[in-house]
């Protein structure tokens, strides 16, 4: 099996290669450039594994929430190669990747939230349990609302992943049981291991039904007068 991963939904941009159960990966911090940088560093990974486009069994990427222009960029390149190449597409969550981060400190069935930030202030929040098979699954609809509205519920997360955490203090007012790491951004690598999954299930669709998730339709903060 060959996956290629792209993410560029937030201020990193990230690709990810996995050949026989072995995964490569490069990422790049930047609030900017993806455009510029994201073929390049694809074509950087299948020289160093010596696989070649047409090796590829379907191209995972990640589908938001995040910014606009980035995820329409992730979209775009996959759909541009998955139209060339004819192979299936696996959109995969933003928030799921950076929950996927902490698997290896959760039981399973133990929590994570994840809550990045969204700008006009406001955060993307998702809600995660690790599942038996070591791969995390969502336990509550992605949502994007304003911190001071973060509500548990039913969940117990242990963990608080993501960069709503660092942006707006009032989360760690009421999360103070969490384990928080607040610089933790979506990662191709994890978005390789959750697509593994759902290309082995056949639930790859062809290019042009891949779909971004915005969880918000408003892109330009008006203000009041």
């Amino acid at each position: 099996m060959k996956l290629l991963a792209i993410d560029t939904a937030t201020e990193q941009c990230s690709v990810a290669l996995l050949q026989d159960n072995e995964c490569i990966d490069r990422y790049v911090p930047t609030p900017r450039g993806h455009t510029e940088l994201v073929l390049p560093m694809i074509h950087e990974l299948l020289s160093e594994s010596g696989v070649t486009l047409k090796q590829l069994d379907a191209i995972a990427f990640g589908r938001g929430p995040g910014a606009f222009t980035g995820v329409r960029i992730a979209i775009g390149v996959a759909q541009g190669l998955g139209f060339a190449l004819g192979i299936p597409l696996i959109p995969i969550s933003n928030l799921a990747a950076v929950a996927q981060q902490a698997v290896d400190r959760l039981s399973v069935d133990e929590q994570v939230v994840v809550c990045m930030d969204a700008r006009m202030s406001e955060i993307y929040c998702g809600f995660f349990a690790k599942g038996a098979e070591g791969l995390v699954l969502p336990i509550a609809p992605e949502q994007v609302l304003a911190p001071e509205k973060l509500v548990f519920g039913a969940a117990q997360p242990k963990i608080g992943l993501g960069t709503g955490f660092r942006a707006y203090p009032v989360l760690g007012d009421y999360c103070k049981t969490l384990q928080i790491d607040n610089g933790a951004l979506p990662r191709a690598r994890e978005i390789i291991q959750l697509a593994v999954h759902d290309y082995v299930a056949g639930r790859g669709v062809v290019a042009d039904q891949a779909a971004p998730v915005y969880l918000r339709d408003q892109v330009v903060h008006v203000k009041a007068s």
